[in-house]
């Protein structure tokens, strides 16, 4: 099922894997439906619609959307190693490690160096326990965490085994970086952000985050959503 520009002549049933690039402010869940309710107005009422591999709303890039028999290889795909483009702040930290909330405490910053920063960034490179976010869809007894905390309750979540393959630090204007990280399935870029922070005694949060690479599908093979779902309206109803 190669990712192809053309959608003429596809039997969407069969299976297609459609690379999106997920616009911000988005939830994955948002573009499914899009994607689902396009290819019931081209006639296919039933067709299962899922995605490999949740993407938050402030972030933007690869988002795998399975249709069809494609569906099936969702799990797959989401086990495959990913990369992301990721703009952190120092000195700062926020409840949700990313611009969803406002920042709640403020660090000092003036001892941070490039060099400090490369060696941070060594130091949390392989395979280790990571915490999710308090604000993430991790389920807690069957509730999402991020509900349970904005109820203000108390929560605990389980770290989980992940891997950082690399990082490399593409831009250092303190208070100001930009890293590339490519890591396993399972890595919260939030969390890493706010262990950068940790690691440099000081604090960090997440500003902009872009996944450039999931498995073999690069950004640059990606749909715009707005040209796939149009693509998808000129298509010849089943």
């Amino acid at each position: 099922m190669e990712q192809q520009h053309d959608l003429e002549g596809i039997n969407f049933e069969e299976g297609y894997i459609a690379v999106i690039d997920k616009p911000l402010e988005w939830t994955s869940a948002d573009v499914v439906r899009k994607v689902k309710f396009a290819l019931r107005r081209a006639g296919y009422p039933r067709i299962k619609v899922g995605h490999a591999g949740t993407l938050d709303p402030l972030a933007t890039g690869i988002l795998l959307v399975c249709i069809g028999r494609a569906t099936k290889m969702a799990d797959a795909l989401q086990a495959e190693e990913k990369e992301y483009v990721a703009e952190l702040m120092l000195g700062a930290t926020t409840p949700s490690h990313d611009l969803e909330h406002p920042i709640d405490k403020t660090y000092p910053t003036d001892h941070i160096t490039r060099e400090g920063v490369e060696q941070a960034l060594r130091a949390l490179t392989g395979e280790r326990l990571q915490a999710p976010p308090l604000f993430s869809a991790k389920k807690v007894e069957g509730v999402r965490a991020y509900e349970l905390a904005r109820a203000g309750e108390e929560v605990e979540l389980r770290k989980a085994l992940i891997n950082i393959y690399e990082m490399e630090l593409e831009a250092c204007e303190l208070p100001r970086l930009r890293i590339r990280v490519r890591c396993s399935k399972g890595t919260y870029i939030r969390s890493l952000a706010a262990e950068i922070g940790e690691e440099l005694r000081s604090g960090a949060h997440l500003t902009s985050l872009r996944r450039t690479r999931s498995g073999g599908f690069t950004v640059g093979q990606a749909w715009a959503l707005e040209d796939f779902l149009e693509k998808l309206a000129s298509c010849e109803t089943k």
